[in-house]
């Protein structure tokens, strides 16, 4: 698979991210720094729909169903070299099904995550899984 994306900025505005039928604005400038995602906000992002489509891919191959999810996720942001570290995530999964093997999800998770993956490869990641009654 081959992915592709466009992105666009005026100088002294902010930016846009093209992808497909989506655009995503996100903060260049220090005017939005508190209203628009910034890159490292966008980082974790990514991480988090990588992680929710995984959870809705493996929820039909193990069976359960759910009404929605919540997905906190925190990082560390070090100096030097920049980068990310201790990225920590908290998953719930809202739904009335009481087998769900989140062990097995979060195993599955794991493994096949391309995003999760790619950070795994230079950032610490932990993270719990739990359910929930349906709200």
């Amino acid at each position: 698979m081959n992915y592709h994306i466009k992105a666009s900025s005026i100088s002294n505005e902010d930016a846009v991210i093209h992808v497909k039928e989506s655009n995503i604005d996100f903060g260049t400038t220090s005017k939005t720094s508190e209203i628009l995602p910034n890159p490292a906000e966008l980082f974790l992002g990514s991480f988090a729909a990588c992680m929710l489509k995984n959870v809705e891919r493996f929820s039909v191959m193990m069976k359960f169903n759910y009404s929605k999810t919540t997905l906190e996720v925190n990082a560390t942001r070090l100096e030097n070299p920049p980068r990310m570290e201790n990225l920590v995530y908290h998953l719930t999964i809202y739904s009335a099904d009481q087998k769900i093997n989140t062990a097995l999800l979060k195993k599955n998770i794991e493994k096949f995550g391309t995003i999760y993956n790619t950070i795994k490869q230079s950032c610490n990641i932990e993270g719990t899984i739990k359910t929930s009654p349906n709200v």
